[in-house]
């Protein structure tokens, strides 16, 4: 026998071994995925029935919201409780439950939080839920593969949740949009979601394609063709796994044109998915007088720039310290010129992450020279926030394609003049023409802020009050009133569904 005869002879074994083999890899595939049916029917019925108990006790249908950091104060947590209040004067019949990972407080002192950061008051109280795993959505947790570690372990506090507490409806209103089918095929719960910011975009798409730093933050990433091309294959398969959670939702809403292009694109869902502006506090700073700039006893003005943001990196407040020590060079041979301006950066802390991020801020300024002339205020009650920003000249906002931009509004609303980044909501829904002239101010570096700010400071008085004003009058659209409006129509298809 020859070798060819011999290893025709093994081939031919090998393909004999593989086919008897193949029918039973075929059952074995068919009683795996009966008994995966049956163990997710299990939990299904197990939680339908969990359900079932407790409105037999409580008598109403439950709405539920997933928001991890309600207690943060931010534009996010804003919405929650618009949202809540909104559904609580429009359905007296329905109890509604917020899960949050906030620990070390009790839910009477999250809702009074609220009312002091927000000026909202409930018509009548919520339940919480607190979660004990929020740990898992903490990017601190995963230094790499974030996006799929911090969606991996939303799945987890997802399930925390429903096994918690099984609503009636679900509602992600933090953008943890793993936990939809989590919510939708185990706890066969009618589902809803809000998007601030798509967890992973078409724009972060493109710029990993084309090894930009932005997104590679590793030199030795960026700087390899073979580790970049890797890695823009594991975005563009999150990206497919992150559409395909997405689309489990019923409604989705969403805050900016910038976002909605984005979600389109992703979840792929245009019957379900409608922009529904975030809710701005703008009557509150509409009800202040809009007044000309006037110098006291012939002592000029100081004028004030007010940044309104959580202090979270992409924010990028460093970015705002650096352009606000180019303006001061600029006008350091103006006798009195640099007593005469100041920087306030206005903004919550939400962890430990976030007080260390201040703390780096303020070296910052010592390291720039211009600690004098910034002040940091954290967490203020809203009355002071109110009183800094109509005190303020000018309005700033740093963020690269922020998703829409509430502190934008509210700094327009206040009177400022507002100077935001040229990128995302800012750029395509708000800081835009009105009424035939401009609204604000647009800018993308720190050479184009400092610009900008010593052009608005240059200004005549009356030229100020002509932007203000127009600003003023564009805001109208990002109302309470407008949001509740928007929201409650977008869910009333699925609060309807709910048995009363």
């Amino acid at each position: 026998m020859t070798g060819h005869d011999h290893l025709s002879i093994c081939l031919c074994d090998l393909i004999r071994l593989l086919g008897s083999l193949l029918l039973p890899c075929f059952y074995l595939c068919l009683v795996l995925t009966g008994v995966l049916f049956l163990f997710v029917a299990g939990i299904r019925t197990w939680l339908q029935s969990s359900r079932r108990v407790r409105r037999a006790q409580d008598g109403r249908p439950a709405v539920a919201f997933f928001h991890p950091y309600c207690n943060a104060g931010g534009g996010g947590e804003r919405v929650l409780w618009c949202a809540i209040r909104a559904l609580q004067n429009r359905y007296t019949d329905v109890d509604f439950v917020i899960y949050t990972g906030d620990q070390g407080v009790t839910g009477e002192q999250i809702v009074d939080g609220a009312r002091r950061r927000f000026n909202i008051r409930l018509p009548r109280p919520v339940r919480f839920t607190f979660l004990k795993h929020r740990l898992l959505v903490e990017a601190s947790l995963y230094p790499h593969f974030t996006l799929l570690g911090q969606s991996i372990g939303s799945l987890f506090l997802g399930w925390e949740a429903l096994t918690s507490f099984t609503p009636d409806l679900y509602i992600d209103s933090m953008g943890y949009a793993f936990t939809l089918p989590v919510f939708r095929y185990l706890g066969g719960c009618r589902v809803a979601s809000y998007v601030h910011y798509p967890t992973i975009s078409t724009d972060m798409l493109s710029v990993v394609r084309d090894r930009n730093p932005r997104f590679n933050n590793a030199d030795y990433i960026t700087n390899n063709p073979i580790l970049s091309a890797i890695k823009a294959v594991y975005y563009c398969a999150f990206a497919l796994l992150y559409g395909l959670a997405g689309s489990c939702s019923d409604v989705i809403m969403v805050n900016s044109t910038w976002t909605l292009g984005h979600i389109l694109a992703l979840w792929r869902a245009p019957n379900r998915t409608s922009v529904v502006y975030p809710p701005c506090d703008v009557q509150a700073f509409l009800d202040v007088p809009l007044e000309e700039e006037e110098d006291k006893d012939g002592v000029r003005k100081c004028h004030s720039i007010v940044s309104v943001a959580q202090f979270r990196p992409e924010k990028d407040h460093r970015l705002q310290v650096r352009a606000f020590r180019k303006l001061l060079d600029r006008r350091r041979g103006e006798p009195g010129s640099r007593e005469l301006v100041k920087l306030v950066l206005i903004g919550g802390c939400r962890n430990q992450e976030d007080e260390d991020r201040v703390l780096m801020l303020r070296g910052l300024c010592q390291e720039l020279g211009v600690a004098d002339s910034v002040e940091f205020k954290l967490n203020i009650p809203f009355e002071e926030l109110k009183k800094e920003l109509v005190d303020a000249t000018i309005g700033l906002h740093t963020m690269w394609n922020e998703h829409f931009g509430i502190g934008v509004v509210e700094c327009m609303a206040a009177g400022t003049v507002i100077l935001a980044h040229r990128s995302g909501g800012p750029k395509l829904d708000i800081v835009v023409p009105y009424d035939g002239g401009i609204t604000g101010f647009l800018a993308d570096d720190e050479e184009s802020y400092s610009d900008a700010m010593e052009r608005i400071f240059t200004m005549t008085p009356a030229a100020r009050l002509e932007i203000r004003r127009r600003a003023r009058q564009s805001v109208s659209r990002f109302s309470d009133q407008e949001f509740e409006a928007s929201f409650l129509a977008a869910m009333e298809p699925l609060m309807g569904t709910l048995e009363r």
